[in-house]
């Protein structure tokens, strides 16, 4: 038992050697891919956001269609390059997940559901009047690892950082303090496609903050 015990513990070892540079590079490569072919469509077309201002959530409903365009061509375009060296990836990272989610808001959630089971039937990649936000939902959940743990050592981030000299592989924190940070990260975003859940979420994230900052004052 000893012996399978210390084999596993070898190969873990290694297996968590080669994550540190391989985990995070093909969700940055496929995600790259897709936001910037995503972006290139709309800087070489024109512009169909004019068709659906009414679709956004607040407050990207009250930007002009002309700058939602832009703003939203360019963050795919640019934060698709940062994905792809890997430089300034949890910034790029969250900027897509915000852009994503206002994108499913706009154009893929179900324009009306009353129950859960509305909200599965949308889970598809053909809208069949029920919706079709499975492809940006696992987007989402593919930029949350880029959000938490970054690019990874093979990126223009770790060379930064060993640059500056602040890889010092400092110890993994999770207080009240990250996970409020998590809820209100997470929370503020999600409330424009489910606006109880995501504000509740953001609100536990704003007493954990409160509460921690009170506890250490």
């Amino acid at each position: 038992m000893d012996k399978f015990i210390d084999a596993w513990t070898w190969l873990t070892e290694r297996l968590e050697g080669l994550g540190e540079w391989l985990a995070p590079l093909g969700l940055r490569l496929i995600l790259a891919w897709e936001f910037f072919e995503a972006g290139r469509e709309k800087f070489t077309g024109s512009n169909w956001f004019m068709d659906i201002q009414g679709n956004f959530p607040f407050p990207f409903n009250l930007v002009p269609s002309e700058l939602s365009w832009q703003m939203a061509t360019w963050t795919e375009l640019l934060a698709a390059l940062a994905l792809l060296f890997g430089l300034g990836t949890r910034i790029a990272a969250f900027s897509l997940f915000v852009l994503t989610i206002v994108a499913t808001a706009a154009v893929h959630w179900p324009s009306d559901w009353m129950m859960f089971s509305d909200l599965v039937e949308g889970y598809a990649i053909t809208d069949k009047g029920h919706g079709n936000y499975k492809l940006p939902l696992l987007f989402l959940v593919m930029l949350v690892p880029l959000l938490l743990r970054g690019a990874g050592r093979l990126s223009l981030d770790a060379l930064v950082s060993n640059w500056l000299h602040t890889d010092a592989h400092p110890q993994p924190v999770a207080d009240a303090v990250a996970w409020g940070l998590a809820g209100l990260a997470v929370g503020l975003p999600l409330a424009m496609l489910l606006p109880v859940f995501g504000l509740t979420l953001a609100a536990c994230g704003l007493a954990l903050l409160i509460a921690s900052r009170l506890l250490h004052a």
